[in-house]
């Protein structure tokens, strides 16, 4: 199977992170952060993470309490996107 550079960005992402954090089937959520990655590079933002995360949400068909825009979040929730962004950018 040839993988592309997408898919090993993504990969390098999932290794980024520790397993326990990982949504069931991650893979259409990391593919969402390795193109993060490509088009914001350094400059990707928690806010950044969470709107795909949002839309991976809604492409499952889930609704979430936290699916609301990124400034709505009380700090606390907005840092569960932190350790997403730490694994984006150590994936560049």
């Amino acid at each position: 199977m040839t993988v592309n550079y997408i898919e090993q960005i993504a990969e390098r992402i999932k290794n980024n992170l520790s397993a326990d954090i990982l949504p069931d089937d991650p893979y259409p959520l990391l593919l969402m952060y390795a193109v993060l990655a490509r088009v914001k590079g350094p400059e990707t933002t928690l806010e950044d993470v969470h709107d795909a995360w949002t839309a991976w949400m809604s492409m499952q068909g889930r609704q979430h309490e936290s699916s609301v825009p990124f400034a709505e979040l009380p700090d606390a929730v907005q840092g569960e996107d932190a350790p997403f962004l730490r694994a984006i950018l150590e994936s560049l």
